[in-house]
Formats: structure tokens, sequence, C-alpha cells
């Protein structure tokens, strides 16, 4: 593929990605998008009586009163949250996706390698993608 075709391609890719939110909305889902490493604070209008977090290393949820629920995001990916009442109704039933702050970001591309990298203050790697699939060598 010639490198303008891959630049396109790529951009492409990032086009759908940053729409991937505002898609889910328009199908109906119910989504809570939290950023990596940071809090969001779930007011309810009644009290919670269980917590249940689909995949805990993903997000997770403290309950901070009966009324307010705090999710925190722990890694990349996508889960679940079902806050149940004391009789068993569900008062949420929503998913949850884990993403970094994209204002404060930089994505470095080399040839089919990738790595994202947070840049607040300082530049940490967040995620790194290696696509070099190294061959065997053949012996005739």
């Amino acid at each position: 593929m010639p490198i303008g075709g891959r630049t396109a391609f790529l951009a492409g890719i990032v086009a759908v990605a940053g729409m991937i939110p505002q898609l889910c909305h328009a199908a109906g889902e119910n989504l809570l998008r939290v950023y990596m490493d940071h809090a969001r604070v779930l007011k309810l209008d009644r009290p919670v009586s269980k917590v249940i977090v689909g995949n805990a290393q993903v997000a997770d949820a403290t309950v901070a009163d009966p009324k307010t629920i705090v999710l925190t995001g722990r890694a990349f990916g996508t889960t679940n949250i079902i806050l149940l009442d004391a009789d068993g109704n569900a008062i949420v039933d929503e998913q949850i996706l884990v993403s970094i702050d994209e204002g404060n970001t930089v994505r470095v591309f080399r040839q089919t390698d990738r790595a994202v990298l947070s840049c607040t203050p300082n530049c940490e790697q967040h995620a790194q993608q290696n696509n070099t699939s190294a061959a065997a060598p053949t012996s005739q």
C-alpha cells in the first residue's frame, strides 16, 4: 500500500473510532464514558443496595453514600455496571467505555507499529501495538 493510501486508511480508522460513542448512543445503547485513571460521580434518585461491575479490571465502582456512586476507569476497554435497590430491582444497567482523554494524547506510528502517549504534564506511554510478524527463515 503506498504511503498516501496508508495515511488515508489510518485517518479513516481514526475517524470511525472517534465516532464510536456517538454510534452507540444513536443505536439506543446506554453508555457511560470514563477516562482511564479518572473518576465520575453518578447521582441516583433512590438508594442503591448492590453494585455489580462486569470487569473490575476495566472499571471500579465505590459507594460514596446510598445515592452516590463513584465510577473509576482502571484500564482501556468496555464493561457494564448494574446497580440494584433493596428489592433487587435494577436502578442502572449500562455499558461503560473506559478510554483516554483524547485532547492530551499523541499517537506515534512507525510503519505498522503504534504507540499512544498521554502527555499531562509529561508524556507517558499508555498503549503499544506491534503488528510486525517476523517470518521464520526457511531452508531449501
